[in-house]
C-alpha cells in the first residue's frame, strides 16, 4: 500500500461559463524515501497538483489517501491538522516572516507542536545548525543571502517533523552553488525517510531525485525511475501536533509592533493622548466637585440649614426661586419677610429639627476704621451654621462685639490681628414695623476676622447685640431668617423637605429652605456634566485613533498577505490568523492605555503641585474608576477597530495569499 495515493484527480477553472481543465484524471502513488521531481512547463498543472497534495486546494474531483485513509478536503479543520502533521512546505521565494529572526521563523512551525518552550528553541537551533546557519540564528531574514534564506525555509519545513516535504521551485532564485547545496539537503531529507516532492522547470534539478514525473496539459505523460527509493528507517518517535499557541500569537503580534516602530508609535501616541485626555478631564471634574464640597463644608456646618419665610404664591417656583423672592421683598415689604415667635415655634416643631437659631440679614452695611471704609457689604447675625474654620483670627463675636472680613482688615493695616479688641463703627439699613427704612449707626469691639473664601465676605454680630441696636433706633426686631439645627446629618434632606411642606392657614407654603446638600448636588451635577462634555470632546481623539487602527490593520493585512498564506500552509487555523491581527490591535490599545494613564498621573501631579499654593487642594483627582473606564474604552475601541480587517485576513484564500506579490 502506497503512503500517498491520488486517484482520478480532476480540476478545472472557469471564466464565466467557459471551462478550462487543469488536471485531467491524475493517478499517482508515492512512498516514503522517494525524491520525486515533477517536471513540466508553466501551465501544465504542477502547482495545482501540489496544492491538492498539500491540502491547500479543496475544490477538485477525485481522492487523496494517506496510509490508505482518505483525506476529506471538504473539512477545513482536518486539513489544518493534515498540514501541521504531514506536510512541510519549501517555497521558491522563501516566504520567511520578515519581522522574526531566523530562529523565530523555525520556531513558528514548532509552536504548533507539544514541545515545551525550551525544547522548541533547542530543536530550532539544531535544525539551523544542520542546514549550516548556526552563526545566523538571531539574524533577520533581510540580513541573509538567497541561499541562506532557503536553508531557513528548509529548517522551518523540517521543524514539525512532517512525512511529506513539498518544494515548489526551491532553486529558482538561487545560483548554481546554492542550488547544489539545497538539493543535497533535500536528498538528505529523503534519505531520512521523508517523501520529498519537488516541482521544477529544470531537467538538471529533476535528475537529482529518484523519480521524474513529467506533466503536460494536466496529465502525467512520462514517468522515469532514476534510482530506487531510499531505505526508510524503522519507526521513530514523532512530534505531536497541536493548534498554534495563543501565547505564540501574542508574541508574533508584539514582534510586528516592534518591527513597525515609527508607524505604530504614532498610532499609540494618538490613542494615548485620547486616553490621557479622558482620564484628566474626568479627574479634573472629580477634583473640582471635591474642592467645592470641601470649601462649602469648611465655611458652613452641614447640620445647620438656612430657613426663610416664603413670600411667593407661585406654585411652580423652586426653593431657590422662593428664597430669592423673599430676599428681594426685604427691600420693599420688610415685615412680610419676618418671622414672629409663633412661626419660629412652628418651625421648631417640625420633625427632625433639634433647635432653631433666629437671626437677621441686612444690606448696605458700611464699616469705617480710621477713615478706611469697607464699601457696601452684607451684614448678618452669627449662628452656629458658620464653621470654626471661617474664623482666621480672634474669636466668634460675643455681646457687644463684631467680627469683620479679613481682607478688609488687611486694608486697614498690615498687622491686622492687632485690630482684635479695637472699636469699629459701622452702619446698615433696617426697617420699622411700617416698612420705613431706618439707618442703624453703631460701633462695637472687633472680636476677630473671617475668611468666607468663595462664599463671599462675612461681617457679623450675635443676634442679641443686633436686636439691642434695632430696638434703640425704633426698627423691627423680628428675625428675617433662621438657622435650624439638624443633628442627624443623614436626615437633613428629609427634614428640609418637611420644612418646605409646612402650610399656613391659607394653605400656602410657610417656609422656604435650601439645604447645602441640595446646593452641592446642583453644583456637582453641573460640574459633572461639564467634565463629561470635556471628556466626550477628548474622546473624539479616541475615535480618530480607532480609525487609525482600522487603517493600520488593513494596511498590515495587505502587507502581510503572503505571511498569512505561509502560516496557513504550516497548519495555522483561520481563527489563529484572526487572533494575530486582533491581538495586534489590542496591544496598541493596551500600550496606549498604559501610556495614557502614566501621562494622566504625571499631569495630575504637576497640576496639583502648581496650584497647591493657590487653592491648597488637589484640584485633579483621578480615581481608579476613571482609569478602569479609560482602559476599557481603549480596549473596546481597539477590538472594534480590528473586527473587519482581522476577519478579512482570516478569510483569505491560502493559495491566493501565497501567490501575492
Amino acid at each position: 500500500m502506497a503512503f500517498l495515493e491520488l486517484k482520478n484527480i480532476k480540476k478545472s477553472y472557469y471564466l464565466g461559463k467557459e471551462e478550462f481543465p487543469v488536471l485531467n484524471g491524475i493517478d499517482l502513488s508515492f512512498e516514503k524515501g522517494e525524491f520525486v521531481s515533477i517536471l513540466g512547463e508553466s501551465g501544465g498543472g504542477k502547482s495545482t497538483l501540489m496544492n491538492i497534495i498539500g491540502g491547500l486546494d479543496r475544490n477538485f474531483e477525485g481522492s487523496v489517501a494517506i496510509n490508505g485513509e482518505a483525506l476529506d478536503h471538504k473539512q477545513e479543520k482536518k486539513l489544518d491538522v493534515y498540514r501541521r502533521e504531514t506536510i512541510g512546505y519549501i517555497f521558491q521565494s522563501f516566504n520567511l516572516i520578515n519581522y522574526q529572526t531566523n530562529l523565530e521563523n523555525v520556531e513558528t512551525s514548532l509552536n504548533m507542536t507539544s514541545l515545551s518552550a525550551a525544547e522548541r528553541k533547542e530543536r530550532a537551533t539544531e535544525l539551523l545548525k544542520k542546514v549550516g546557519l548556526g552563526e545566523h540564528i538571531h539574524k533577520l531574514p533581510s540580513q541573509l543571502s538567497g541561499g541562506q534564506k532557503q536553508r531557513v525555509a528548509i529548517a522551518r519545513a523540517l521543524a514539525s517533523d512532517p512525512d511529506v516535504m513539498i518544494a515548489d521551485e526551491p532553486t529558482g532564485a538561487l545560483d548554481s552553488v546554492n542550488t547544489t547545496e539545497v538539493l543535497e539537503l533535500l536528498k538528505q531529507i529523503a534519505q531520512e525517510g521523508k517523501l520529498v516532492i519537488v516541482v521544477t522547470h529544470s531537467q538538471a534539478v529533476a535528475e537529482y531525485g529518484t523519480r521524474i514525473l513529467h506533466m503536460a496539459d494536466g496529465k502525467i505523460d512520462e514517468e522515469i525511475q532514476l534510482k530506487d527509493k531510499f531505505e526508510v528507517p524503522e519507526k521513530t518517535a514523532r512530534l505531536n501536533s497541536r493548534p498554534l499557541r495563543k501565547s505564540s500569537i501574542w508574541d508574533m503580534a508584539f514582534d510586528h509592533l516592534k518591527y513597525k516602530k515609527l508607524q505604530n508609535f504614532l498610532i499609540i501616541l494618538g490613542s494615548a493622548i485620547g486616553v490621557f485626555s479622558v482620564i484628566l478631564f474626568l479627574g479634573l471634574g472629580n477634583g473640582i466637585k471635591a474642592y467645592i464640597t470641601d470649601q462649602v463644608n469648611s465655611l458652613v456646618n452641614p447640620n445647620y440649614q438656612v430657613v426663610m419665610r416664603n413670600t411667593t404664591t407661585d406654585k411652580k417656583a423652586s426653593a431657590n426661586e422662593r428664597m430669592q423672592a423673599t430676599i428681594q421683598m426685604q427691600a420693599t415689604n420688610y415685615t412680610a419677610t419676618t418671622m414672629d415667635k409663633d412661626m419660629l415655634q412652628r418651625l421648631s416643631d417640625v420633625k427632625g429639627v433639634d433647635k432653631v437659631y433666629e437671626g437677621g440679614q441686612f444690606s448696605n452695611a458700611v464699616f469705617t476704621y480710621n477713615r478706611v471704609k469697607s464699601g457696601a457689604v452684607a451684614f448678618q447675625s452669627w449662628t452656629p451654621q458658620y464653621s470654626d474654620d471661617v474664623v482666621k483670627a480672634g474669636h466668634k463675636p460675643k455681646d457687644g462685639e463684631v467680627i469683620i472680613d479679613i481682607n478688609y482688615a488687611k486694608k486697614i493695616q498690615k498687622d491686622y490681628k492687632a485690630l482684635v479688641g479695637k472699636t469699629i463703627s459701622f452702619s446698615y439699613m433696617a426697617f420699622d414695623t411700617n416698612n420705613k427704612p431706618v439707618m442703624i449707626q453703631t460701633s462695637a469691639k472687633i472680636s476677630g476676622m473671617t475668611d468666607g473664601g468663595q462664599s463671599g465676605v462675612i461681617f457679623s454680630q450675635n443676634w442679641k447685640t443686633i436686636q439691642n441696636d434695632l430696638q434703640k433706633n425704633g426698627a423691627a426686631t423680628d428675625a428675617n431668617y433662621a438657622a435650624v439645627e439638624i443633628k442627624d446629618t443623614k436626615a437633613v434632606k428629609a427634614t428640609m423637605t418637611r420644612i418646605n411642606q409646612v402650610k399656613d392657614d391659607n394653605g400656602e407654603q410657610t417656609f422656604v429652605g435650601v439645604s447645602i446638600g441640595d446646593v452641592l448636588n446642583t453644583i456637582n451635577t453641573i460640574t459633572s456634566l461639564a467634565s463629561y462634555v470635556l471628556a466626550a470632546i477628548a474622546g473624539i481623539s479616541l475615535l480618530v485613533s480607532a480609525i487609525m487602527i482600522i487603517v493600520t490593520t488593513y494596511m498590515s493585512v495587505s502587507e502581510r498577505i503572503r505571511e498569512i498564506g505561509v502560516l496557513r500552509a504550516l497548519g495555522a487555523r483561520s481563527k489563529d490568523i484572526r487572533g494575530l491581527f486582533t491581538n495586534e490591535a489590542l496591544l496598541i490599545g493596551i500600550i496606549s492605555a498604559i501610556i495614557g494613564i502614566i501621562m494622566a498621573y504625571v499631569v495630575q501631579f504637576a497640576m496639583n503641585s502648581a496650584l497647591k499654593s493657590l487653592v491648597h487642594f488637589n484640584i485633579v483627582q483621578v480615581s481608579v474608576g476613571h482609569v478602569i473606564f479609560a482602559v476599557v474604552i481603549s480596549l473596546v475601541i481597539a477590538l472594534i477597530a480590528s473586527f473587519v480587517p482581522s476577519r478579512r485576513a482570516a478569510k483569505l484564500n491560502t493559495i491566493d495569499a501565497l501567490a501575492a506579490d
